[in-house]
């Protein structure tokens, strides 16, 4: 990315027709343009009623114009937004007179990298916007929202202050060679770096929780052919997605839908039907139904009410359990003919043609769901995988710590271990200076972000 010293403008909104479109310009010549264009700055954040003006002086359209000054503005720096019509042809021709008249076009993520550089923001917080643009249930809202507001880079400061301490004790003795460390405050030092492991072995539970969160809970819905799965599937979504036919066997591949369930989304994975004896083109898409099984994190076993409880394949036997399967009982509009009830695992009954069961159905899928909530203290925190690496990073040095004090090591030695877990909890909220890491990181951005 480009020098901050540099203004920058983009769309802020969608592309696409819509009653409005904003958009966003950042940097030190944002009050210059807005003067030019419109004649004046109103005061900050008090949106104004203007005719948008290009260089040449044709009116463009009737906007509303925003000022805000540096630092409080969204990047920290000089900003002005304009509300235009949302037609996309109007909004690309006010930004065609911005880019005229000295901007440049902002780059994916550029608006809230520079809200990170300006301090506006740390690194997590930063990530939570895009969590939360992309958030796709309530508890994801939730999750994003409270790491926006600095959940998630709080507690990695309290993380930070305790090795602190222990390194300052440390550093004393480093200063002051004349004295040894007494073994009471090697055992103080200890005790704060088990708690700090603690604490992010806490974290660090929060990782699939993050996980699912932000892709949704994988949800594979397996069984014979014509059990029901695909007619489920399409009842769960309330419309015809995948093709229901009496034939079995008709599903030959994978379908992925996403739905809301409670306050979780679900990513559903209706499947090919486990045929004890298939043709070759069902051998494929059975392969391809146990490797979606080895990725699931719940599963809806559908079984035909009617007919006899069929065998699994052992290496989905292994993965299912009570805590991840929910046995469906599908066609409950017929008469039943067999008992089917497969010794213990939770089961519902419904008629995926009729829809009896549903609500029973997804009640109990949103409490399955729940239980993949991790609490830390009285916040939900729900940490990424970038996170996560630098956690282990900091666990490793920490173990290190451990193990040197336990062993009577040089002060020299453990004070650098503990330096190294200080830096990698300081990459999660952003104490770090890698201008490659963070062009990569805001480049999976959207333009206008």
């Amino acid at each position: 990315m480009s020098s901050p010293a540099d203004t920058i403008a983009a769309l802020a909104t969608p592309v696409g027709t819509a009653a409005l479109a904003v958009l966003r310009v950042s940097g030190p010549a944002a009050a210059a343009l807005a003067r030019a264009i419109f004649g004046e700055l109103p005061p900050p954040r008090v949106a104004r009623h203007a005719d948008y003006r290009s260089a040449e002086g044709v009116v463009l359209d009737d906007v509303l114009y925003t000022w805000f000054v540096a630092p409080h503005s969204y990047t920290g720096e000089d900003t002005v937004e304009i509300s235009c019509h949302g037609n996309p042809f109007i909004a690309q021709k006010i930004l065609e007179d911005l880019l005229q008249r000295g901007c440049r076009a902002a780059e994916a993520g550029e608006f809230t990298k520079r809200a990170f550089l300006s301090g506006r923001l740390d690194l997590s917080q930063a990530e939570a916007v895009m969590d939360l643009i992309h958030a796709r249930s309530e508890r994801a809202l939730a999750v994003a929202n409270q790491q926006l507001r600095g959940s998630l880079g709080r507690r990695m400061e309290q993380l930070i202050g305790q090795l602190l301490t222990g390194l300052a004790m440390l550093e004393a003795y480093i200063d002051f060679p004349e004295e040894d460390l007494p073994p009471e405050n090697r055992g103080q030092v200890l005790d704060q770096v088990r708690a700090v492991r603690r604490g992010a072995d806490n974290l660090l539970a929060t990782s699939h929780y993050g996980e699912i969160l932000r892709a949704g809970i994988r949800t594979v819905i397996v069984g014979e052919p014509n059990a029901g799965k695909s007619s489920l599937l399409n009842r769960l979504l309330g419309r015809d997605r995948a093709l229901v036919s009496p034939e079995p066997g008709t599903t030959r591949d994978y379908l992925e839908e996403l739905i809301s369930v409670g306050a979780h989304a679900l990513r559903l994975v209706d499947t090919a039907g486990l045929n004890l004896s298939p043709t070759s083109l069902e051998r494929r898409g059975i392969d391809k139904t146990l490797e979606q099984a080895a990725e699931a994190d719940l599963f809806l076993w559908v079984l035909d009410r009617a007919a006899p409880l069929p065998s699994l394949p052992p290496i989905l036997a292994t993965r299912m359990s009570a805590a991840n399967t929910l046995v469906v009982l599908n066609k409950a509009d017929l008469p039943r003919r067999t008992v089917v009830a497969p010794p213990g695992l939770p089961a519902v009954e419904i008629s995926a043609l009729r829809g009896d069961g549903m609500d029973r159905l997804i009640a109990h899928l949103g409490e399955m769901a729940e239980r993949f909530r991790v609490d830390v203290g009285e916040e939900i925190i729900a940490i990424n995988a970038r996170h996560a690496a630098a956690l282990r990073r900091a666990q490793e040095a920490l173990a290190r710590v451990e193990e040197k004090l336990a062993g009577d090591e040089a002060i020299e030695l453990i004070a650098s271990d503990l330096r190294d877990a200080m830096d990698a909890f300081g990459e999660i909220a952003g104490r770090v200076d890698n201008e490659r890491m963070l062009d990569v990181l805001f480049s999976t951005f959207c333009i206008g972000k």
